[in-house]
């Protein structure tokens, strides 16, 4: 059997906020593996670190102390440019309140990662083109934010964070700013990117709802690691 290559890894990872005099543990001394493929659920209340431990893998924060390691390299020496490289070609970001770009069309908010990293022409139009349809937003590529669904914003978000093809997806509550349909649609979306591209997709939620669509389930309390859940996952097509 192939070894499954471990993505992201914490090795005793704390991470300690200091607010005047006070000190407020966001992470407590967190030890866990996710694997190239997995799609896995943090879930707890607000305050409970999930948060934290998103911005920590995308490089918006770093530890106080432990190891966190990407593709099994450490980050612990990483620069800040070397975290805006990570951000533009291994992580991809969904965030609950979209970030999209309001002056730019749907199509161009897709577009903008690949611009970023100097990409022109019909290759990058090709490419948009690819992940308009696999979001099924393709008709829709001309409208800009304010002319689109919430669900139909969140379609455009994730297209935005898969177009550079990512091998690490991170979503910070995908689901919060829409109601029970759209978001189911937005999980079951999720979920066919692992199928399809094998991608590992991290997803922070105080929904339990939303974390069944993942392969397995932590939940924290007080920065910490408490339970894990496997769980059946939603299948495609079934």
């Amino acid at each position: 059997m192939e070894k499954q290559i471990t993505m992201v890894t914490f090795k005793q990872v704390s991470k300690v906020y200091a607010r005047g005099d006070d000190r407020i543990t966001g992470l407590d001394r967190v030890t866990v593996e996710v694997a190239q493929g997995d799609f896995c659920a943090f879930i707890g209340p607000s305050g409970c670190g999930k948060s934290t431990l998103l911005n920590l893998v995308a490089g918006l924060d770093v530890p106080t102390s432990g190891d966190l390691l990407l593709g099994g390299r450490s980050t612990s020496r990483f620069t800040s440019d070397d975290w805006t490289r990570i951000r533009r070609d291994m992580v991809g970001i969904v965030f609950q309140s979209f970030h999209l770009i309001p002056g730019l069309t749907a199509a161009e908010n897709v577009a903008f990662p690949l611009l970023l990293r100097g990409e022109r022409g019909a290759a990058v139009q090709a490419r948009v083109e690819e992940m308009l349809e696999l979001v099924s937003m393709s008709a829709r590529r001309q409208h800009r934010p304010s002319e689109l669904s919430g669900g139909e914003q969140q379609r455009v978000a994730i297209a935005r964070a898969i177009v550079h093809q990512p091998q690490i997806i991170l979503a910070d509550e995908p689901t919060g700013n829409l109601d029970s349909h759209h978001g189911a649609e937005i999980l079951l979306l999720l979920r066919s990117l692992v199928q399809r591209f094998h991608q590992t997709i991290l997803l922070v939620t105080h929904s339990a709802a939303a974390a069944e669509a993942a392969d397995y389930v932590w939940a924290m309390k007080d920065g910490q690691l408490v339970t894990k859940t496997s769980r059946e996952p939603l299948t495609i097509g079934a």
